[in-house]
């Protein structure tokens, strides 16, 4: 069974950064395609990065040259990287990977204040 396990959320003003991270079990990360989501209130969920089985990775406009999308074979983790945060990315981020199927995390809260 797949599992996937965001980490790394939380309250942080404008400008700073965090690391989410997506620690995966019961699938190699390195095979299959992974991406990062995002949903804020009253908002459709929207995808925010990928990067393919690999290593080719793709941003939203809203986010490319501040956020970076990796992943860590070794740990079969993977991450987003996100610097220059604005109030605007305030949302629940959640990790997706597909593995012969869909497979997403639970969610972690990215809150940022201006």
């Amino acid at each position: 069974q797949v599992q996937l396990v965001e980490s790394g959320g939380g309250l942080v003003q404008a400008g700073g950064s965090l690391r989410l991270s997506c620690a995966v079990s019961g699938s190699s990360l390195g095979n299959n395609y992974m991406a990062w989501y995002r949903q804020a209130p009253v908002k459709q969920r929207e995808l925010v990065a990928d990067i393919s089985s690999d290593g080719r990775t793709d941003y939203a406009g809203s986010v490319k040259g501040r956020f970076t999308i990796s992943k860590d074979y070794a740990k079969n983790t993977g991450y987003l990287q996100m610097n220059s945060l604005e109030p605007e990315d305030t949302a629940v981020y959640y990790c997706y990977m597909w593995s012969n199927r869909d497979n997403w995390g639970q969610g972690t809260q990215v809150t940022v204040s201006s």
